[in-house]
């Protein structure tokens, strides 16, 4: 599992944020804990396969909201007790 983010530029609310998940949702329908936030102009997404990124980047821009870059690492599920 990797953990994708996605920093956006031009999210200025939490309607903007809705939008972005959508899309993402959208393209990706396999994604895990999507979630985007204005403030730190980023989205946040788990997803077990691979990304396209050139897909996920005309995603983004066909909605208005500008594509910026991707980052992808694997995803450690941190225990409760975990030191």
């Amino acid at each position: 599992m990797n953990k994708i983010t996605v920093k956006i530029n031009g999210m200025m609310c939490g309607m903007c944020e809705s939008h972005i998940n959508d899309t993402i949702r959208k393209a990706y329908p396999s994604a895990k804990k999507v979630a985007s936030s204005h403030h730190k102009g980023e989205a946040t997404f788990l997803l077990e396969s691979d990304i396209d990124e050139a897909a996920l980047k005309a995603a983004i821009d066909a909605t208005g909201y500008e594509y910026v870059s991707l980052k992808s690492e694997p995803y450690v599920k941190k225990g409760l007790f975990r030191k």
